[in-house]
């Protein structure tokens, strides 16, 4: 598995969360999950393309597209629901990972835990920083306002 957040992580670590994966199947226009529903589960796509959107308009958030893209992180700090919806916008194949056993399996080896940790950090922050760069593309910089 090529995953950005499994690097670090011991071999034998990486072993035993991939055989508690299940690899699962989505066709085109399938959501794997929906924003609210109770967030149980990560993915980590093998292929296609995921697009995480938020609130009743659907409004894009971001889309996944790379083999190791991690979708549904929101149990992994400490959501109890899905902040976004994710929709396949062709077949996907993703590794589905039940959050509860990562956390087991990582808390039998923390040095691989502090790396999956701060990998997952640096993957929220590039998205938190594109997510930047989309806002100043669409609304553009302005000026701060007096006093703020």
């Amino acid at each position: 598995m090529q995953a950005y957040v499994f690097q670090g992580i011991t071999e034998i670590t990486r072993q035993r969360i991939l055989e508690s994966a299940r690899e699962e199947s989505y066709a085109q226009r399938d959501f794997i999950f929906r924003q609210g529903e109770p967030a149980r589960h990560f993915f980590v796509l093998r292929e296609g393309r995921v697009r995480l959107s938020l609130g009743q308009g659907q409004l894009l958030a971001y889309v996944a597209s790379d083999p190791g893209d991690l979708v549904g992180w929101s149990g992994l700090v400490e959501n109890e629901t899905y902040t976004a919806s994710a929709e396949c916008l062709v077949p996907v194949k993703a590794l589905r990972i039940e959050t509860q056993r990562l956390d087991e399996i990582l808390l039998e080896d923390p040095a691989s835990g502090m790396a999956f940790f701060k990998s997952l950090a640096a993957i929220i922050g590039r998205r938190l920083v594109k997510s930047y760069q989309a806002t100043l593309s669409v609304h553009g910089e302005r000026e701060p306002m007096p006093g703020g």
